[in-house]
């Protein structure tokens, strides 16, 4: 047989294979959730970590969507999210006031931790009062990188400017990447600024330079994360079946003991409350 007609036989053989391959139906196909979540839940590793738990236990496979979390928030009020899993408590319980989510719920907590440069040229590392601290960068008028995007850090963080009794915008020491916090830490790093972070993804940051925590264990910082459907009523779409097992999951005791084994050196990242508020 020559090369030509050996070629062309294995051909026609694939074409026959593929005709007689069983088709997966469609509801096999369709097995996955879209969830609109934060950079920091992504940049932490703990979706990496988590995810596969969850897929292997229910053949329901996440297809991650991370932004801010007021612009996931935007994601979901349009429907093109199935679930949102973010940080920002007070805007979450104003979209289900909305009717725009349902059932939301508590996750876990971690905190925000202000970094800054090793020389801490506003002379506030050790403080645990992140509003006077705050205070202090803006008196000696050194960096800031501020995430201005909208995000649940941000929000933190503006709420934090405002307690200081400080409005930053505008001010040439006060620099908005309107990125994630990976890309904001990198910021910070490459000008020696100050920054606000959650501590999963400053656990989880290598180009730290010569940033280090300079502020932390102040009660204002604390950071919770709450996970909701979509509400199907508003947007027929969503897949409220999976959805749901992927939100009962994460605050079952199984989903609650795989978050607290997230770790990196040792460290756990991740604190599940679910139902303890």
């Amino acid at each position: 047989m020559t090369t030509c007609r050996r070629s062309l036989f294995r051909a026609l053989a694939a074409v026959a294979l593929l005709a007689v391959a069983p088709v997966l139906p469609a509801s096999a196909a369709d097995s996955f959730i879209v969830v609109a979540s934060t950079t920091s839940t992504q940049n932490s590793g703990l979706f990496d970590f988590l995810l596969p738990k969850f897929t292997e236990k229910t053949g329901i496979e996440v297809r991650v969507v991370a932004q801010g979390t007021g612009q996931a928030l935007k994601t979901g009020q349009n429907g093109d999210a199935d679930v949102l899993f973010v940080h920002a408590k007070p805007d979450e319980l104003k979209f289900v006031e909305q009717g725009y989510g349902v059932d939301r719920h508590d996750v876990m907590y971690n905190d925000f931790v202000m970094v800054g440069p090793k020389s801490d040229p506003a002379g506030i590392a050790g403080s645990k009062d992140a509003a006077a601290a705050l205070e202090k960068i803006a008196a000696a008028g050194v960096p800031f990188a501020s995430r201005g995007d909208d995000s649940g850090t941000n929000k933190a963080e503006l709420k934090l400017w405002k307690q200081a009794g400080i409005d930053p915008k505008g001010k040439g020491w006060y620099r908005e990447t309107g990125s994630g916090m990976g890309a904001t830490l990198n910021t910070a790093s490459e000008m020696n600024a100050y920054t606000l972070t959650d501590r999963g993804t400053w656990l989880s940051f290598k180009n730290r330079g010569d940033l280090v925590i300079v502020v932390e264990g102040d009660p204002k910082l604390f950071n919770q994360y709450g996970v909701m459907l979509v509400n199907p009523a508003k947007h027929p779409h969503v897949k409220k079946k999976e959805g749901e097992a992927f939100i009962n999951w994460l605050i079952s005791p199984e989903g609650q003991k795989t978050i607290a084994d997230y770790k990196i050196d040792g460290e756990q990242l991740f604190f599940p409350n679910a139902g303890k508020s």
